[in-house]
């Protein structure tokens, strides 16, 4: 049975899709006017923002990031929406005795906003950020700090995200991993990543949890 679950922040609990794409098409447009499409911004996200810009122009890498996050911040409460169940499946989560906690690759002060605006905050245990770390995901540094701050074993642990760097970070830490079906990169890209699972709604997690306790699954 699984005993904790790590759920990565935006596109997987709550909706920022379109806020990350405006922040990302406002900031180019500065920068590169005419260059992207809204079809081109789609891999960048669930990336660290340094990795983005760094693969555009690594000499203005801080200056887009300042612009981004200045975007991403006035906006995010106009642009960000609940994906449905998420709520729900928390509290059930918790009452089932699961620890909860949140991995992302975002700034304290932008989940926090996010958590609160959702109205989620209360329902996790821990949250690590990329304020608590040195290394981001894919590399499993922030999987083994949440494990390690909720004291929670590798084999009764599952990883919840909505991109590839959610499922390596994962597989990396020698986790369970669930891909969402509602990802924005599409299902078929987290089902190349070979995930133990794929949601097609957050509630499905309830049934999953007393399921994934064998690796032969």
């Amino acid at each position: 049975m699984i005993q904790t679950v790590l759920f990565d922040l935006d596109g997987t609990l709550i909706n920022t899709n379109e806020l990350i794409l405006a922040s990302f098409q406002y900031t180019l447009e500065r920068f590169f006017p005419g260059r992207y499409t809204r079809k081109d911004l789609i891999p960048f996200i669930g990336e660290p923002l340094e990795v983005s810009f760094n693969h555009i122009d690594a000499r203005q890498t801080d200056e887009m990031i300042a612009i981004y996050r200045k975007h991403n911040s006035h906006f995010h409460d106009q642009m960000v929406s609940e994906f449905p169940y998420v709520r729900e499946t928390l509290g059930q989560l918790r009452d089932q005795g699961c620890a909860l906690g949140v991995v992302t690759t975002k700034k304290r002060d932008m989940v926090n906003k996010g958590l609160e605006f959702a109205q989620i905050a209360d329902y996790f245990d821990t949250v690590v950020t990329s304020d608590d770390v040195t290394r981001l995901k894919p590399d499993p540094e922030p999987v083994e700090k949440a494990m390690k701050n909720l004291a929670a074993e590798p084999e009764v642990t599952l990883m919840v995200g909505d991109s590839p760097s959610d499922i390596q970070a994962g597989q990396r830490a020698h986790v369970r991993t669930a891909g969402v079906g509602w990802s924005m990169k599409g299902r078929a890209v987290l089902e190349n990543m070979r995930p133990d699972f794929l949601l097609d709604k957050m509630s499905d997690l309830l049934g999953l949890i007393h399921k994934a306790g064998s690796r032969s699954l």
